[in-house]
């Protein structure tokens, strides 16, 4: 997504490009928030390691996996958006590499959502056959399912170009673009076909748990536990429509270009940032607050070092 903001700027604006004082101040914001977000994220990892209870919850494990890959796809963004300034020409195997991972790990995330889902709907409509269900192991076998079938997408690419492009391609410095490095209409069709089924596939899971739970809740005894989940599947469908913002850029970006071209760049800067970056500190934020054990946890291990620290230099 931070190739085709810049790709943007440079086709949509009549080649206007940034000054240097603008180019440095956008650079230092991206890898300002980049570097905040994964310090947070990053204490969010510490906390879940810092507790053996959570490498036993599937839930849990679920959730720091969403940490994780928001943190991989935070570093792949912000390098892919920097390098577009600092080099405009980049070794085309290099280009692939962090193309193919930033796209692998934007797919995940609507996976990993559909995966917190249907574990929370087992943990409210099947309580008895939760703990059999969903194990650390079974847990730990569907991530490694989800970055195989988040990775389909980026490998039928990288197969596409092989089959198309002669080998000196890959050797050659291209501007790091998706349209530069994957141009033919085939791989139009196939970003178009993952996306539309991995989405909807996503929805159907989301709404099908959300009503099943929504039942449950209603003639269960224990309506708390049902409405809890069925807030936190709520939220996954929020933080679904988070990641869809991506997906709208293009049009917002062709809405806003016919009547602020003169500052095109400081628009697509700002949709960049409010679509893509900011949405990934969000997220982690609304599980681990609105989770009294992760908190507390938290709020145990950091005052505890912190009071440690502050004794040992004494």
């Amino acid at each position: 997504i931070s190739l085709l903001v810049k790709n943007w700027e440079m086709n949509s604006t009549n080649l206007i490009v940034d000054s240097y004082e603008e180019a440095f101040a956008k650079n230092i914001v991206i890898v300002s928030l980049g570097l905040i977000i994964n310090f947070i994220n990053g204490m969010l990892m510490v906390t879940f390691f810092s507790n053996p209870m959570f490498s036993r919850d599937s839930r849990y494990i679920l959730y720091i996996h969403l940490v994780f890959n928001d943190m991989l796809m935070i570093c792949i963004s912000v390098t892919l958006y920097v390098l577009t300034y600092v080099s405009p020409l980049v070794n085309a195997s290099l280009c692939c590499v962090l193309v193919f991972l930033g796209t692998t790990t934007f797919m995940i995330t609507p996976l990993n959502l559909a995966g917190m889902a249907i574990e929370r709907f087992i943990a409210i409509c099947k309580p008895l056959h939760h703990s059999q269900i969903c194990t650390p192991r079974r847990t730990h076998i569907f991530i490694c399912l989800l970055w195989v079938i988040g990775a389909i997408r980026s490998i039928t690419d990288v197969i596409i170009s092989l089959l198309t492009q002669p080998v000196s391609f890959f050797r050659s410095f291209i501007p790091c673009y998706p349209n530069y490095l994957f141009p033919s209409k085939s791989h139009q069709y196939n970003t178009i076909a993952s996306q539309v089924i991995c989405m909807s596939l996503v929805w159907i899971i989301l709404i099908y748990t959300y009503c099943r739970v929504l039942f449950t809740a209603r003639k269960a005894d224990s309506k708390g536990s049902a409405n809890k989940a069925r807030s936190t599947i709520l939220l996954h469908g929020v933080q679904l429509l988070l990641c869809m913002l991506s997906y709208i850029t293009p049009f917002m970006f062709m809405i806003t270009t016919p009547f602020f071209r003169l500052h095109q760049t400081k628009i697509t800067f700002c949709i960049y940032l409010f679509t893509n970056i900011l949405p990934r500190l969000l997220s982690p934020l609304i599980y681990g607050v609105r989770d009294q054990k992760f908190v507390k946890q938290m709020k145990e291990y950091f005052t505890c070092n912190i009071v440690i620290v502050k004794i040992v230099p004494s």
